[in-house]
C-alpha cells in the first residue's frame, strides 16, 4: 500500500459510481462487500430487473469510453472495467440470464447464501434480517418470470441442473432446514429479541420456505419438462463464459490439448511421490496407506474448524515475517464451517472497513465426518494465506491507490483461483509441503484441476473422448473424474454437476495458474539478475483483482 493518498480522477469517479449502482441493483452483492445500507432488500431478478442492469452497464461503458486516463492506474481501471461491462452486455444479449439455473451459483443459492454474511449482533441487525426474509417471495417471483421468459424463447437450462436444484431446495425448506435453523438461532450479543421481532422472524422464515417450495414446484413441474437434455452449452456461449471467468481470451482447442498434457504430468508427479510414501506403491495404494494413518485424521467438524484456524494462523504469522508484507487488518482470517451441506470450500472477502474479516468456509456434505490433514493442508493455503485471503484482502486494504471498484469488485475467477493454485506451488517451494504426504495432497488437488480443464472444455465443446470411444458426455465425465480424484463419491458427483452447469469456471483455476506463471516468467526474463520474486508478488497483488489480460498488461507496462 502506498503512503500517499492518490487524488481521485474522473475515471475513478466513474468506477466508484458503478459500485454505487451495483450496490443498488444488487443488494446481495452490496452485502458481500460490506455495503449494509441495502441489507433489507434483495435483487430484482425479473426480466425488467435484467433490463435495468444492462442499461446501467451501457451508460457506464459510454461514460468510461469518453474518459481519458491520467496515469497508469487509470489505464488499468479503464481497460478492466471496459472489458467487464462489455462482457456483461454480451452475456445479456446471449440471453444467459434466461437460463440461469445451476447447482452452485445461481439465484436459488445466492438468495440463501446472502444470509451467511449479514450482521446478526444486535436487535436492529435481526430486524433487517426479518425484512430481507420477507423480500424472498418477490425476488423468487421475479426469478420465475425470467425463467418463464426463457421457456417462451426456447432458452432453457440443462435438465440435470434443474432437478439437482429442486433437491437442494428441499434441504433449505425442510423442518430443521436452513431457514428454521437460522431464525431459530437468533440471539443478539446484547439484549433479547422483542416478542414481536421473534414473530416477524418466524413469519419471514415461513414466507421464505413457502416461496422456495413454490420455486421448486415451478422447476420440477414447469421448467424441467421443457429443459434441455443436453449438458453442453456449445462453443459460442462457452467462449463468453471462459472470458468471464478468466478475464482473458484463450485458444480453447490449444488449452484443451495443454490440459491433456498437464494432467499426464500431474499423474507422473503423483506416482513419483507415491513411491516415496510407500516404495513400489501406486497412487491409489499410497492414498489407502495414508487414509489408515490415525495421526493424519480429524474427526468431526469442530476438530476440522480448529485445525483450519490453527494452520491458517501459523501461515499468516510465519509468512508475514518472511515472504510477504501483511498489514495488521489482513492478519485476521476466520475459518468457518458453512451452515449448508452442499460440498465445497470457499472464501468470502472482508468488508471495506474490515469489521467483518475474510472468511474461509467449508460446506461439509451430509454423512462426511472424518477429514485427512494430508489431503486438506494445501486447501487452507489455497483459501487463506498466501492464497485468496492475502490476494483479496490486500486489494481491499489498498485504499490509497485503488478506487472502490478496483478494491472490492474487480477481478475474475482466473485471477483469484489461478493465484491460489500458484500459491499452493509457492508453499511447496517454501518448504511447507516437504512431507511427501502433504505434497501428495497438493498434487491430488492440482491433478483434479488439470482434469477439469479437459473435462469442462471436452463436454461443453463436444470434443472426442481421450479413449476414442465417442464424444464427451456427463456419464463419461463422471467416470473420468472418479479415475482422477481420490475423494468421496458424493464430492465427485457434486463437482461434476457443478462443471456441467457452470461452464468455463472450473478450468479457470488451472488455466489461471498457467497465465500467472507465464506473467511471472515474463517479468523474470525482463528483470534478469535484478528480478526479486517477493517484489514481484507484492507488486502484482497491489494491482488488485483484475482480468488476467489486464494483469499481464499492467505488469508488463510497470
Amino acid at each position: 500500500m502506498t503512503d500517499a493518498q492518490r487524488t481521485p480522477t474522473p475515471i475513478d469517479t466513474i468506477a466508484d459510481a458503478w459500485v454505487d449502482t451495483l450496490a443498488d441493483l444488487s443488494p446481495s452483492l452490496a452485502t458481500y462487500i460490506g455495503r449494509f445500507e441495502h441489507n433489507g432488500r434483495l435483487d430484482d431478478l425479473s426480466p425488467a430487473g435484467a433490463e435495468r442492469a444492462v442499461s446501467a452497464a451501457r451508460e457506464t461503458l459510454s461514460a468510461l469510453t469518453a474518459a481519458a486516463p491520467v496515469d497508469d492506474v487509470d489505464e488499468v481501471t479503464k481497460a478492466d472495467l471496459s472489458a467487464e461491462l462489455t462482457l456483461q452486455i454480451e452475456l445479456h444479449e446471449a440471453k444467459s440470464h434466461l437460463r440461469d439455473v445451476n447447482v452452485i451459483a445461481s439465484p436459488a443459492q445466492d438468495i440463501r447464501s446472502v444470509f451467511d454474511l449479514m450482521p446478526t449482533d444486535t436487535v436492529e441487525d435481526w430486524t433487517v434480517v426479518a425484512a430481507r426474509l420477507n423480500a424472498i417471495p418477490d425476488a423468487l417471483t421475479g426469478y420465475v418470470e425470467t425463467l418463464r421468459e426463457g421457456i417462451a424463447q426456447g432458452v432453457v437450462p440443462a435438465r440435470r441442473q434443474v432437478t439437482e436444484v429442486v433437491t437442494q431446495i428441499a434441504r433449505y425448506t425442510a423442518d430443521g432446514g436452513f431457514f428454521d435453523a437460522f431464525t431459530g438461532s437468533a440471539s443478539p450479543q446484547e439484549g433479547e429479541l422483542p416478542a414481536s421481532l421473534t414473530r416477524d422472524l418466524a413469519a419471514g422464515a415461513d414466507a421464505a420456505r413457502a416461496a422456495y417450495d413454490r420455486l421448486a414446484t415451478f422447476l420440477g413441474d414447469e421448467l424441467a419438462p421443457r429443459s434441455s437434455e443436453t449438458d453442453a452449452v456449445g462453443r459460442e456461449l462457452y467462449a463468453l463464459h471462459s472470458r468471464r471467468f478468466l478475464g482473458a481470451t484463450i485458444d480453447l482447442d490449444e488449452t484443451y490439448e495443454w490440459g491433456v498434457e498437464e494432467l499426464a504430468r500431474m499423474v507422473a508427479e503423483q506416482e513419483s511421490i507415491a513411491n516415496e510414501i510407500l516404495p513400489g506403491a501406486t497412487v491409489e495404494e499410497a492414498v489407502a496407506f495414508l487414509e489408515k494413518d490415525p495421526s493424519r485424521k480429524l474427526h468431526g467438524t469442530e476438530a476440522l474448524q480448529r485445525w483450519m484456524q490453527e494452520t491458517s494462523d501459523r501461515a499468516v504469522e510465519e509468512l508475514g515475517r518472511t515472504h510477504f508484507d501483511i498489514p495488521e487488518p489482513i492478519r485476521r482470517l476466520e475459518c468457518m464451517i458453512a451452515p449448508t451441506n452442499e460440498g465445497g470450500i470457499y472464501y468470502t472477502g472482508p468488508t471495506d472497513d474490515f469489521s467483518r474479516p475474510g472468511r474461509m468456509w467449508w460446506s461439509v456434505p451430509e454423512g462426511v465426518d472424518s477429514f485427512d490433514t494430508w489431503r486438506e493442508l494445501t486447501t487452507v493455503y489455497h483459501e487463506g494465506v498466501p492464497g485468496h485471503h492475502l490476494q483479496i484482502a490486500q486489494a481491499v486494504y489498498n485504499r490509497a491507490e485503488l478506487n472502490s471498484w478496483r478494491r472490492l469488485l474487480a477481478g475474475s475467477s482466473g485471477h483469484a483461483e489461478g493465484w491460489a493454485l500458484y500459491a499452493e506451488r509457492l508453499m511447496e517451494q517454501l518448504g511447507y509441503l516437504d512431507d511427501p504426504a502433504d505434497k501428495l495432497g497438493m498434487l491430488d488437488g492440482q491433478r483434479m484441476r488439470a482434469a477439469r480443464v479437459v473435462l469442462d472444455i471436452g463436454v461443453h465443446l463436444g470434443k472426442p473422448r481421450p479413449d476414442g470411444q465417442g464424444t464427451w458426455d456427463a456419464e463419461y465425465a463422471l467416470e473420468f473424474m472418479r479415475r482422477n480424484v481420490n475423494m468421496s463419491d458424493e464430492f465427485i458427483q457434486f463437482e461434476v454437476n457443478r462443471y456441467l452447469g457452470w461452464p468455463g469456471q472450473a478450468p479457470s483455476y488451472k488455466v489461471g495458474q498457467r497465465i500467472w506463471e507465464q506473467i511471472r516468467d515474463d517479468a523474470q526474463q525482463r528483470g534478469g539478475a535484478d528480478f526479486d520474486i517477493k517484489q514481484f508478488h507484492m507488486k502484482a497483488l497491489r494491482v488488485g483483482g483484475v482480468g488476467l489480460d489486464t494483469l499481464r498488461m499492467a505488469l508488463a507496462n510497470g
